[in-house]
């Protein structure tokens, strides 16, 4: 397993589809949920590409829509592996959508997909180690680092949070919330 080391750069993804009026949702934009759903193909493309494995999503952290897509944009989504554990990956994604009539370009979106290497037994399996070819990929990974460390803090603190306490429920009531237990 020494010897098993993988360009990030090897997992480098990139998808283009026109948006139609199939795709919008009842205010006349592109549905969330079908931007969604590319993605999650694109971080599994990604991740397999990099992994040599059939690939699971374990999570999805902070999907922010910035901007709306319209009927007859180009959307086009950029993947990479940002960061490797032993079986799962960070998948970095942005997404941008082109007028094509007059070339404006828009960021509509960037989010990250955790994704598991899998066995055909449905085990976790270790995945490549990353090589870093360029400073891009160093901050890339050490982003990544820094919101799981981030994430493993704030799961803590909610698994010590005690809900039941007197402060906590007039903490409630000093949000102008009302509380009747």
């Amino acid at each position: 397993m020494e010897d098993n080391f993988r360009k990030l750069s090897a997992s480098r993804v990139t998808i283009s589809e026109l948006m139609l009026p199939s795709h919008t949702n009842f205010s006349g934009k592109i549905h969330g949920g079908y931007i969604l759903m590319l993605m999650d193909q694109i971080a599994f493309a990604a991740a397999s590409k990099f992994s040599g494995t059939y690939c699971v999503t374990a999570s999805v952290d902070t999907v922010d829509f910035l901007n709306p897509i319209e009927v007859g944009e180009l959307v086009t989504m950029k993947a990479s592996v940002n960061y490797v554990g032993n079986s799962s990956m960070v998948v970095g994604i942005r997404v941008t959508s082109e007028n094509i009539r007059t070339g404006k370009v828009k960021h509509c979106n960037s989010s990250y997909f955790t994704m598991v290497g899998k066995n055909k037994e449905g085990k976790n399996v270790s995945v490549p180690r990353p090589v870093i070819t360029t400073l891009e990929e160093v901050r890339r990974f050490y982003n990544a680092k820094k919101r799981i460390e981030f994430k493993k803090q704030h799961d803590h603190h909610q698994e010590n949070f005690d809900h039941t306490t007197p402060d906590a429920i007039n903490a409630l009531r000093q949000m102008n919330i009302k509380v009747e237990l």
